[in-house]
């Protein structure tokens, strides 16, 4: 989130908080990138910088797990669109007073993790969201279970059998890129190559990885999930 810009001056006044002590946001500081109100939002100093140009000591903040766990997810998508950190944020010392610490340092990492998995996706705007939505869905951790995910959401996503273009480079075998080919179905998850699909070519019948495919033309009410799917795996 907010990064003030300290002054490199190494003689400049710094703030009277302590690395590691614990801080609150005194009421009615607002985000002002995003105008949220972090009233009340607690964590530890992380930082201690010198003064600005205009002579105000800052800190920086990492929030503690409570505030990150309460923290709207609104705040988690919009600074991850905008490559942002929302674990952390530069405040002036005005802006902040001495709390009780409320949590232990690894309870932080833990919910910190668990919120960077949630939205590892976020990044990509609204189609991030949706593809977000998928992964969140997931009935167990790891690839594959991305993987069962998407297989669910593309089965009931992908109207069968549709029309797709061959988009990736193929380095052997009788399919090309750019050819047309027909989609039957879904065959099968490969923990390697991803969903596998049944399509009909110009040569024959084959398995072919979904990844490579792109749904055409590109106004197709398939085209949009399939194209989630590719995206994501290519990012995965």
């Amino acid at each position: 989130m907010r990064k003030r810009t300290p002054q490199s001056s190494n003689s400049a006044e710094q703030s009277n908080y302590k690395i590691g002590q614990s801080v609150v946001v005194k009421p009615g500081i607002a985000d002002p990138d995003h105008g949220f109100d972090m009233g009340g939002w607690q964590g530890r100093v992380i930082e201690n910088h010198h003064v600005d140009e205009q002579k105000k000591p800052l800190v920086t903040i990492a929030w503690d797990s409570i505030t990150l766990k309460q923290m709207p997810v609104e705040v988690i998508e919009l600074c991850e669109e905008g490559g942002l950190d929302w674990s952390s944020m530069g405040l002036y010392a005005s802006e902040v007073q001495p709390a009780s610490p409320r949590d232990k340092i690894h309870q932080v990492q833990q919910i910190k993790a668990e919120l960077e998995e949630a939205h590892q996706m976020n990044h990509l705007g609204e189609q991030g969201r949706r593809i977000q939505q998928v992964l969140n869905s997931a009935s167990r951790k790891g690839e594959m279970g991305a993987f069962k995910a998407w297989e669910k959401h593309l089965t009931a996503s992908l109207a069968f059998p549709f029309e797709a273009e061959v988009s990736e480079w193929q380095e052997r075998g009788p399919i090309q890129t750019g050819e047309h080919v027909s989609v039957s179905g879904i065959e099968m998850v490969d923990d390697s190559y991803g969903i596998i699909v049944s399509i009909k070519a110009k040569h024959g019948h084959y398995d072919f990885p979904l990844c490579d495919l792109e749904a055409i033309p590109d106004i197709s009410p398939n085209y949009q999930p399939l194209n989630d799917y590719v995206v994501w795996f290519a990012n995965r």
